[in-house]
């Protein structure tokens, strides 16, 4: 009876514990919980030529950011999708610009959706929902971006763009170059 007692309050004691959401690699055995759906892994073959200047998946049905270096590195980040289908851009593109710092200009559909946005947000105003730094893809308006509002990653919250964990954001905007293939899925 001692032992299952203690099994029971050491299963307890480790299900109270919170994860720590941090990018997966190659090799991780877990994904972190925290507002996050399914991750499945993803073959670049599946979706891409070949890597080029590295390759970016971003699955809206998982809320998952794939990403494989030029040598093919994996890399994987829970990300927020957009809120509706409607807002939902798919296909493939490109980054074309990065940006650290970006500042934000709401789109006549944001601000005709919502009256209350301000015309702009600077770069490294808290309350900036592109966080810390952007990657702009072929699209207008369309971007893989930081958050400062970490509750919506994992979740249908954005207006069309795929958001990551600030240190998210920080460590794929280092490893991207402007050019890097990207398929949202």
């Amino acid at each position: 009876m001692q032992t299952k007692r203690r099994f029971l309050m050491t299963a307890s004691a480790a299900l109270a514990t919170p994860m720590i959401a941090a990018p997966l690699t190659a090799g991780a055995q877990t994904a972190p919980d925290r507002n996050v759906s399914s991750f499945v892994t993803q073959d670049w073959q599946d979706h891409f030529q070949s890597l080029g200047k590295g390759a970016i998946l971003a699955d809206i049905t998982s809320r998952a950011l794939h990403y494989w270096d030029p040598d093919g590195s994996y890399h994987l980040y829970p990300s927020s999708v957009p809120l509706t289908e409607e807002l939902t851009r798919r296909g493939y593109s490109e980054i074309v610009r990065k940006r650290v710092g970006p500042s934000w200009t709401p789109t006549a559909n944001m601000r005709e959706r919502d009256p209350t946005l301000p015309e702009r947000i600077e770069g490294g105003d808290p309350g900036n929902p592109l966080g810390t730094h952007a990657m702009y893809l072929t699209w207008p308006a369309y971007l893989i971006h930081g958050t400062h509002d970490t509750r919506k990653i994992g979740r249908q919250s954005s207006s069309g763009c795929i958001g990551l964990y600030n240190e998210h954001i920080a460590d794929l905007f280092g490893r991207v170059e402007v050019g890097c293939q990207v398929r949202l899925l």
